[in-house]
């Protein structure tokens, strides 16, 4: 029985924003974190005295990560080859250069025949002696379809046709691969690639372009005994004959895994049978603060109290308000970041709520074909408390559509007061919001000069 380690989606160096330097290792604390997790594993993988490591892809954000984010990587994988350990490095779509025309960052250990360790750069199989004894590993790096866009079989195809094509040609060498396995000894797939019903986690935002699926009965055969998987950032048992599995990355990259459970997968596995276990880490942990403050008549109040409620501790926070333009004054934000001392980092984001925030308007639905400065007339009438200053908002309206704000005449308007100042930004908001540009700053306008 092989005893393996799966673990996945490193990206050592991502996520910086949210750390600071350590002045005492020069170091960025959230690449501290990443390391910390990432050691974690591996000190797991050396007690467990575990017979093979794969790693899923994606050591790094890029391909042509920062010196010191490649010595660390090393020196952690180091660690594994120096017990005797092999080690397989998978190469993944944010390990290679140039959409796979360059090469990719992994190749170095392979270039160097770095002992212990193995690079899965292209379709094949890898045939290795553990302590256990042997075991075949199929590797699929990510497959970037711009290698078949440039053939003559795929001009004038639709993406979705070539897709369905580069399908097709994975599968035709998968099954090469398969007739080449021998049948007595224990078989893994390992593969950094989107299966149809996996549930995206952080990748689709890190990644640039649109991937491409591919269907689970492509890997759900009896041929494999474990299928270990990279990519997806959420872990995830997508069938349990064989078991195909993605351990998820080891360390939240940002508010989107917030909820997630971050670790690596232990494996036994045998001809015929696996058994597994999901390991957690120490990820840092992320919390967002949701605050709704429109009808609070002491909004500092209010907020301080969610704030002091919550555990921020060490925590990656965000806190989320939403106040009106009336309330954005009576925020002090001094006096919430002292709130917010303990945490690792924070970040405050008030969120202004305009008139247009209000229920919609009787007849300017979403079906409404209304030229934009009819449904301002209509928006403005509907609001009683503005009359009298319907020609100069039309005017300001009128005048940012035409682009040239410096024409904007106010020498008429009597009372440019609090009123006015929340309806212009309204106004604002509702012209942007149909497709024309609009000043950065309200102030611009020259109104509230």
């Amino acid at each position: 029985m092989v005893r393996v380690l799966h673990l996945s989606d490193i990206h050592l160096g991502s996520g910086l924003s949210h750390g600071r330097i350590n002045p005492s290792t020069g170091l960025n604390t959230r690449f501290e974190d990443f390391v910390h997790c990432l050691g974690t594993a591996i000190d797991r993988g050396l007690a467990e005295r575990v017979d093979l490591v794969l790693f899923g892809g994606d050591a790094f954000p890029n391909a042509t990560p920062e010196p010191s984010h490649q010595e660390e990587f090393a020196r952690q994988f180091k660690r594994l080859a120096d017990a005797g350990i092999p080690i397989i490095l998978l190469v993944g779509n944010h390990d290679l250069y140039s959409r796979g025309v360059g090469g990719a960052s992994l190749n170095i250990y392979s270039a160097l025949q770095v002992p212990g360790f193995q690079v899965g750069g292209r379709i094949g199989t890898c045939h290795l002696m553990t302590g256990a004894g042997p075991v075949q590993v199929l590797t699929m790096p990510w497959i970037n379809r711009s290698a078949l866009l440039t053939r003559d079989e795929t001009r004038g195809l639709s993406l979705e046709a070539v897709d369905h094509l580069l399908v097709q040609k994975m599968r035709t060498a998968l099954e090469a691969e398969i007739r080449r396995l021998d049948p007595t000894v224990p078989s893994i797939l390992l593969g950094h690639l989107m299966l149809e019903n996996a549930v995206f986690g952080a990748e689709r935002h890190l990644a640039v372009g649109r991937g491409f699926t591919i269907p689970l009965d492509l890997l759900a055969r009896g041929d494999f005994d474990y299928v270990a998987l990279g990519h997806v950032h959420r872990h995830q048992i997508l069938c349990e004959d064989p078991p195909i599995i993605y351990p998820g990355s080891i360390e939240r990259v940002d508010f989107g895994e917030e909820k997630e459970t971050k670790g690596f997968i232990l494996a036994d596995i045998e001809r015929g049978r696996c058994r597994y276990e999901f390991v957690p880490v120490p990820a840092r942990t992320f919390k967002t603060i949701h605050a709704d403050l429109t009808d609070s008549e002491d909004p500092q109040a209010e907020l301080s109290k969610v704030i002091h409620k919550a555990t921020v501790r060490d925590a990656v926070v965000r806190v989320l308000y939403r106040v009106h333009a009336h309330q954005v004054e009576r925020i002090d934000t001094a006096a919430l970041r002292h709130l917010l001392e303990g945490a690792f980092a924070f970040q405050l984001q008030p969120e202004l709520l305009t008139q247009l925030a209000r229920p919609r308007v009787p007849g300017l639905g979403e079906s409404c074909a209304l030229d934009p400065m009819d449904a301002l007339r209509q928006y403005l009438e509907s609001r009683t408390e503005l009359a009298g200053m319907h020609r100069e908002l039309l005017q300001a309206a009128s005048v940012l559509i035409a682009g040239d704000v410096g024409e904007l005449d106010t020498s008429d308007c009597e009372e440019v007061d609090e009123v006015l100042e929340t309806t212009t930004v309204a106004a604002l908001a509702f012209l942007e919001r149909e497709g024309y540009a609009v000043p950065e700053k309200t102030d611009q306008l020259g109104l509230f000069s």
